[in-house]
């Protein structure tokens, strides 16, 4: 069972090939951040459900949240024999990951008390790699801050002897990226550990450079492109289902 318990639905850059870029209100409602009595009464309700995944993410950057850090340690420290969650997963452009944050989220993958598996994965939108590309099509010019603390954080994890997160770096193939997906390929996949290259949703067991489809109005236009990228890489592209997104 995946529950998103969303901590914010702000996000601090305006991706081109996402809607939260293109709304001032996300759920009807301005821009808000979860309190934290809301996390810790959520969090309660898992008790006594099964194989739950929680994510702290849906619409909005989670690690704007001012508390971020507070929350996701509390949500470990009241999850001793996985009463709470059976998984945790992060989802994250990686604009605000200080190096305190680094070492909130791999103390959490480390705690003790809990199956060694609970932290999953952190999954990082980057889709671009040269930086006058990340600010076309992010928005922001965050390229440098983003390379640096994602390389941080891989460089801690081995540090730190963790196995777990396992991180799935993304790239949404697009109008105005496809030329840099081999420069990519090539930048991430040795710093990452034991990784696959995919053109899928990423395995939870193994460190992934993740290929993504961009879902837009021309579809198989789209598609077209993201297949290309694949062949140039050497990555079978994977069909998609008659009516699927």
């Amino acid at each position: 069972m995946n529950v998103n318990l969303e901590l914010t639905d702000h996000c601090n850059i305006a991706c081109r090939m996402c809607s939260q870029s293109l709304r001032d209100e996300a759920h009807g409602a301005p821009h808000r951040f979860m309190d934290f009595d809301t996390w810790r009464r959520a969090l309660d309700g898992l008790r006594g459900l099964r194989d739950v995944t929680l994510c702290p993410h849906w619409l909005g950057e989670p690690t704007l949240h001012p508390e971020f850090d507070r929350f996701v340690r509390h949500a470990f420290e009241h999850n001793a024999n996985n009463v709470l969650f059976r998984h945790f997963k992060v989802h994250t452009n990686a604009v605000l990951l200080p190096p305190e944050r680094v070492e909130t989220l791999l103390d959490v993958a480390s705690a003790h008390g809990l199956l060694p598996d609970t932290f999953l994965a952190v999954h990082f939108s980057i889709d671009a790699f040269a930086r006058d590309t990340y600010t076309l099509v992010k928005g922001a010019d965050r390229r440098e801050v983003v390379f640096r603390n994602l390389e941080r954080f891989l460089s801690r994890r081995a540090e730190r002897g963790l196995r777990r997160p396992v991180v799935h770096v993304a790239y949404v193939v697009q109008d105005g990226n496809t030329g840099e997906v081999a420069a990519f390929v090539e930048h991430w996949r040795p710093r990452l550990a034991r990784p696959v290259l995919t053109a899928d949703w990423p395995p939870m067991d193994r460190d992934a450079v993740y290929l993504r489809r961009w879902n837009t109005g021309d579809q198989a236009r789209a598609d077209a492109i993201h297949a290309e990228a694949c062949r140039a890489v050497g990555l079978a592209p994977v069909s998609r289902p008659e009516g699927a997104f």
